[in-house]
């Protein structure tokens, strides 16, 4: 049952950005700044591993599921890597908050290709021995520990190592970073200018509406609102997108980023992460890091429809389970033939099945342009005592860490902030509740009761 292999893996440090090619192959969401931030390592990095929040997980707990041992493909030659990116707004990364993104990364050894495979937060998988849930409510049930263990139950994988990063910390970096330029949609500027009080209320920075919809330079709070939409057509789905550029933005600007500044994004992200990789594995896959590319990414499942199921809320269904791990081991290890998905795997298929029917598979231009369960419950309507301020022209907008103030120039924020419009007639003041960008976290419910997240 339980079995274990290899370890190791995270690129760190060596002459950081310049190497790095990116483009679109960065992750399929904000996990993806863990790899960034991992490879873009200055000479000295080492000294600052100690702010590192290392973990041990006793092998013997790690699930791998019976034969995947054997596989060939998954022998020496490769590392896998579990990716964890949450909205911990209690600081706790060890469990009771759900993972915003889910990324596997799995090292060839050989070739030093880095592929990335993003499993999206709602798809239905079993979390422990035939619970079925949205799988990122495994993470707060069990902290990395089950979360890796749903990972290599539900997809065959052997991941023994996970990295975890506080999602809160992007405001941070984006503002450290001069602010990025991004196209803004129209139908993006209701919900982020709803909810971007609250991600700078959980941020502890300012917030500022946008003006409208064209190129924005938004500084770190705009940005990791617009990155968490989910309210628009397409859902989770585009989410990820937006997720996915945002990546890119920062790394863009990483690459051009001066040492100084870079040692800076360090210190606020270290920090924050949370690993059980040693410092002497974190080291020895260092040496490497010039050699370390990043290769092509994709989502799971790959073939998938949505239902909305009770107690659940929206959901991604694998179409089906046993198909898509076959096609991500295809693409993660090149696995054409020779592998056949274990029975534990086969068994959580028919679960699957049985619980939501025979679904058929839907295109992505079918899946990006419906509209997904809005939340249960609205997040807080702003008041004028809770508006966010508008940032002007001279849009300092952070937290004054920008030498130079380049986050003036493009459309900038609006100096005239939105009505309260549109934010629902809910009147649920309600604790910080359930937000549009999916961040609460009932999870310390009980498992498989329903007791579940905002859906949006």
């Amino acid at each position: 049952m339980a079995k274990r292999r290899h370890r190791r893996g995270r690129r760190k440090k060596g002459n950081w950005f310049s190497r790095l090619t990116i483009g679109k192959k960065i992750g399929v969401c904000f996990g993806g700044l863990i790899l960034a931030l991992a490879s873009s390592g200055v000479v000295y990095v080492a000294a600052k591993l100690g702010q590192l929040d290392t973990q041990e997980i006793p092998k013997e707990d790690i699930v791998i599921n019976e034969g995947v041992e054997q596989l060939a493909s998954l022998g020496e030659g490769y590392l896998n890597v579990a990716l964890f990116g949450v909205d911990s707004r209690e600081g706790d990364l060890e469990k009771n908050t759900r993972t915003d993104c889910i990324i596997v990364a799995s090292l060839n050894k050989e070739t030093k290709e880095i592929k990335m495979a993003s499993v999206y937060r709602d798809t239905l998988l079993d979390l422990s021995e035939g619970t079925l849930q949205k799988c990122n409510a495994a993470y707060s049930f069990g902290g990395p520990k089950q979360a890796i263990n749903m990972l290599n139950m539900n997809l065959d994988l052997d991941i023994q190592n996970y990295v975890t990063v506080d999602f809160g910390v992007v405001a941070e970096v984006v503002d450290l970073l001069g602010g990025l330029d991004i196209e803004i949609k129209e139908e993006e500027v209701e919900p982020l200018n709803k909810f971007v009080y609250e991600t700078g209320q959980v941020a502890g920075k300012e917030a500022h509406f946008v003006g409208g919809s064209g190129i924005q330079h938004l500084d770190g709070v705009q940005a990791t609102t617009y990155a968490r939409i989910r309210s628009t057509a397409g859902g989770d789905f585009t989410r990820t997108e937006r997720q996915r550029l945002v990546i890119e933005k920062i790394v863009e600007k990483m690459m051009k980023s001066d040492l100084a500044t870079i040692n800076k994004i360090i210190d606020e992200v270290f920090p924050t992460i949370s690993t059980n990789f040693t410092m002497t594995e974190i080291l020895s896959y260092a040496k490497y890091f010039n050699q370390y590319k990043l290769g092509e990414n994709t989502g799971f499942p790959i073939d998938k429809a949505t239902d909305t199921i009770s107690g659940l809320g929206s959901i991604v269904i694998p179409v089906s389970l046993e198909d898509n791990v076959k096609k991500l081991h295809e693409f993660l290890f090149g696995t054409e033939e020779g592998y056949t998905p274990s029975d534990k795997v086969q068994s959580i298929s028919n679960k699957i099945v049985a619980r939501v029917g025979q679904k058929k598979a839907e295109d992505d231009a079918s899946l990006n342009s419906k509209t997904y369960e809005a939340d249960p419950q609205e997040a807080p309507e702003y008041t004028p005592s809770r508006k966010p301020q508008s940032s002007g022209s001279n849009s300092n907008n952070s937290s004054g860490n920008n030498s130079g103030g380049n986050n003036q120039s493009g459309g900038g924020s609006s100096s005239q902030p939105k009505p309260d419009e549109g934010n629902g007639n809910s009147g649920n003041s309600g604790s910080g509740g359930s937000t549009d960008q999916g961040s609460g976290d009932s999870g310390s419910g009980s498992e498989g009761t329903g007791t579940e997240e905002p859906v949006e």
